[in-house]
């Protein structure tokens, strides 16, 4: 099941969700870092952990755009597309955590440490979960994989006019 959204038959939305779980993560890191100083360490972590949420909200908003189009090609009823609701939701839902958790960290006075990693905790958590039934989508159900790779049973590169030396690799069962 091909992309819709691709450059080059490669696929926009896989090269996207890179940043927001990177920014997601390092945002924990970073609250972990300066809390567990007691909010002394040298650096300001939380200014960075809050920069970072905020790029991981952008980011993954933009993600968000190529993998829903992607969802609306899959095929109704199969099961890609129902790992794909759970895919969405669960990474809405994640967006949405870290949204509250930086509204709370700029707008709401006295301490919102507890509730802040809690929540950031709570949606890395979630974007495993979630990376995991991506993962699922891609590996077992073939959504984003050009469909002339699938009917040669290979991925493998080939240099034009060396098909015969292709690598045999046996069919699974």
């Amino acid at each position: 099941m091909e992309s819709k959204v691709s450059i080059g038959k490669h696929p926009i939305h896989p090269m996207l969700v890179s940043f927001p779980i990177a920014f997601f993560t390092f945002s924990l890191v970073c609250d972990f870092l300066f809390y567990g100083n007691a909010g002394s360490a040298p650096y300001n972590w939380l200014t960075f952990s809050n920069l970072l949420i905020g790029a991981g909200i952008i980011t993954a908003l933009a993600a968000a755009v190529a993998g829903f189009i992607d969802l609306l090609n899959l095929p109704a009823g199969s099961r890609a597309r129902r790992l794909g609701y759970w895919h969405m939701g669960l990474n809405l839902t994640v967006v949405t955590m870290f949204a509250v958790n930086l509204s709370l960290r700029t707008l709401a006075t006295g301490n919102t440490a507890p509730i802040a990693e809690a929540l950031s905790s709570a949606g890395v958590w979630l974007l495993v979960v979630s990376g995991w039934l991506g993962g699922s989508m891609v590996f077992e159900e073939g959504v984003g994989v050009e469909a002339k790779a699938e009917r040669r049973g290979t991925a493998a590169p080939v240099m034009p006019g060396k098909e015969e030396e292709r690598p045999k690799f046996p069919k699974a069962a």
